[in-house]
């Protein structure tokens, strides 16, 4: 083992203090203690008195007397008298270009089986978002691959967009098309609160094995809350890195929702007032902590992220739903209403917006896409006519028009899961709308 690397792998572990505090009192999401002075934010470790178990915790809220610590793991084990001892590495993880390629759990350690994973260097997890003055212009075009939102939502390089869908409408699918057809060097993806199963299913089905260039950051539904929580922040750290290199960075996260979920459980906890659906007001003020770090920043690199967004039964003004789109620089909205036609990914582009397309593309462009959209339309406006065959040919011209174009509308709204096309290719198919 290399220098380096040995003295990587000694300041990854925790540097405890002398002093200890003592475990009072323990609940399933909770664990109150005394005896320590700590402030909020710190990183505290919990040791049974007789070793037999030792964990990661955060502290949370602090009274006159003690204070509360939210377990990254789970308390069972732990007992009355059980010891605290506070880290003076504080929150963070070690990050470089070793993590290329691996699955990790949100503090870095390998996942997959193939070997520990030797860190260059330590970030922390929680970070201001860029200052807005040093935010660079988007003006580059950040090709994914997909037609419908390279041609008809074109996005920028650190631009932020949401995919809200409801449950098994494709946001799996879409994403791991995104992944692979992306033009980025460095891809970060974050599979936060969903289910064990979907974890290999995504790296063999979507991903077909793939992870060159690829973090995938991992914190499952049966992981505590604290961990889902900041799984997200850990894995936006990992995008930071590679964007202070200089580099343009995907960055994918699955869900948002199991994110606020987790902040949820903390929160209600914690005694926090419960309002729309639960979520206590922390949880609204946690996305634009999360949301605003990506981004493009003068003199380096950029992170360009999509963060999902699971829609109960379709519902957009979902509050999680609601908040994600005012901070958000686009949206789009995937219909279980075109997965019955067979269109897929279903992208419903009349619902659908990129904020910052007007300034990427040409005027050619833009005509083309208006000219979509409007046959587009005028087709779903008239569907049912169409369908029992009430509407006479000649009636309306521009119908008419839109009619013979229905073809080629499905045709370019359809793409195969495996297949891939560039900025150009898609700009010139979307041209045959004329």
């Amino acid at each position: 083992m290399s220098l380096e690397r040995l003295k990587s792998k000694l300041n990854s572990n925790l540097s405890l203090s002398n002093v200890f505090g003592v475990i009072n009192k323990i609940s399933s999401t909770t664990i109150e203690i005394s005896g320590l002075r700590p402030s909020i934010g710190d990183i505290v470790q919990i040791v049974a008195r007789d070793k037999s178990k030792r964990g990661l915790g955060m502290v949370t809220e602090i009274k006159q007397d003690g204070a509360f610590i939210s377990p990254f793991g789970f308390v069972e084990g732990y007992k009355i008298g059980d010891l605290v001892y506070l880290s003076d590495q504080g929150m963070k993880i070690p990050v470089g270009d070793a993590l290329l390629g691996r699955v990790v759990d949100p503090f870095m350690n390998p996942k997959d089986g193939k070997g520990a994973i030797y860190a260059d260097k330590f970030v922390p997890i929680m970070k201001a978002p860029i200052d807005a003055m040093k935010r660079g212009l988007i003006d580059e075009v950040f090709s994914v691959g997909v037609k419908s939102i390279d041609g008809l939502l074109t996005c920028g390089k650190g631009q932020k967009l949401g995919i809200f869908a409801g449950s098994g409408v494709g946001k799996s699918t879409l994403m791991g098309m995104i992944v692979k057809n992306s033009e980025a060097p460095i891809k970060v993806v974050a599979l936060i609160g969903e289910r064990g199963r979907e974890v290999p299913e995504f790296i063999q089905k979507n991903l077909h094995g793939d992870l060159s260039g690829t973090v995938l950051v991992v914190a499952t539904s049966d992981d505590s809350p604290l961990m889902r929580k900041y799984g997200a922040f850990c894995a936006m750290s990992v995008a930071e890195y590679f964007k202070n290199q200089g580099k343009d960075v995907l960055f994918i996260m699955d869900s948002v929702t199991r994110f606020a979920m987790a902040q949820r459980e903390i929160g209600l906890a914690l005694g926090e007032p419960p309002t729309s659906k639960g979520y206590p007001p922390s949880v609204l003020t946690l996305l634009p902590q999360l949301m605003e770090r990506a981004g493009k920043e003068e003199g380096k690199g950029s992170i360009t992220a999509f963060f999902t967004v699971l829609v109960d039964g379709d519902d957009m003004s979902d509050p999680i739903a609601d908040q994600s789109r005012s901070i958000l620089d686009g949206h789009i909205v995937l219909s279980r209403e075109l997965t019955d036609f067979g269109i897929y990914p279903p992208i419903n582009i009349l619902n659908s917006a990129s904020r910052v397309m007007n300034d990427l593309i040409t005027p050619e462009h833009k005509a083309n896409i208006a000219k979509f959209k409007r046959f587009y339309s005028l087709i779903k406006e008239n569907e049912v006519l169409l369908r029992i065959g009430a509407y006479q040919k000649g009636n309306d011209k521009e119908l008419d028009t839109a009619i013979s174009k229905r073809e080629f509308i499905d045709k370019f709204l359809k793409q195969d899961e495996d297949a891939g096309f560039s900025f150009e290719q898609t700009k010139h198919m979307l041209s045959e709308i004329n």
